[in-house]
């Protein structure tokens, strides 16, 4: 590892053999080293959640364009903390989470693993950011995502990031991206989420699906707006979830 170059930690939600996740590592192997350490299989969906009472386990694997790739048994917030305590040789210049197979914007990015690793991340003080493409198939292009990708990192290790503030990035699936927004979270909700259904051995079973809402779509500076227009969407995510704005009228209840 070079100490002249910049140091990246990659995780996501994917897996490591993902090929969001490998299209970045290529994307980025010139620009700095690259440690990944990512799930052993998907872990969508674990948000911040890390294990408590399983024991984790690290294998290395075959490294590719030069990164060093090791998976853990984990959550994806798992996989960075056990990267700080046991792999890094040094403290990384930035965390990034992704690319994420699939849509991270509005309330999404509350339970999404690549937003956990952003998070984590984030909550280490250290520069943080998550790329997401609104396409959920394995085999997704992210080619057309280098140039904004690189763009942002490249950024970021110039002149970082406030403390405490990461950066929720989305991809809209388009033939050519109009351009980029830099925008709020949409207020949405998931609807219908449960679906229920029985066993032919005879008990009742559950898959959680749903369908989402945006409850403002006319609102031009949602992220929301922005990728269904066919913008690429920069969120702004603060570790502070403070509602700095009911504080003052809280208090006067006591």
């Amino acid at each position: 590892m070079n100490d002249k170059k910049p140091f990246i930690l990659v995780s996501n939600d994917d897996g490591y053999h993902a090929k969001g996740l490998n299209s970045l590592i290529h994307f980025l192997a010139d620009m700095a080293d690259i440690l990944v350490c990512a799930p052993d299989s998907a872990r969508s969906g674990y948000s911040t959640a890390f294990s408590a009472v399983t024991p984790l386990r690290l294998k290395k694997r075959k490294s590719h364009a030069g990164a060093e790739i090791w998976s853990c048994n984990g959550t994806p917030v798992d996989c960075v903390k056990l990267a700080l305590s046991e792999l890094c040789p040094r403290l990384p210049d930035m965390v990034i989470g992704g690319i994420n197979h699939g849509d991270n914007a509005s309330v999404n990015s509350h339970y999404s693993g690549t937003m956990g690793v952003t998070r984590e991340g984030c909550m280490k003080y250290i520069p943080s950011v998550a790329f997401s493409l609104c396409d959920y198939h394995e085999d997704a292009d992210f080619e057309p995502l280098r140039t904004t990708i690189r763009q942002i990192v490249k950024k970021v290790l110039e002149v970082g990031l406030p403390r405490c503030v990461c950066l929720n990035v989305n991809f809209p699936l388009v033939d050519a991206f109009k351009g980029i927004r830099v925008c709020r979270m949409a207020k949405g909700r998931w609807l219908h989420e449960v679906s229920h259904a029985n066993h032919p051995r005879g008990y009742d079973y559950y898959w959680l699906i749903g369908d989402y809402t945006n409850d403002e779509p006319e609102a031009e500076d949602t992220d929301n707006w922005a990728l269904t227009h066919g913008y690429i969407a920069i969120t702004p995510t603060t570790i502070d979830v403070t509602a700095h704005e009911a504080v003052e009228n809280i208090r006067k209840w006591f």
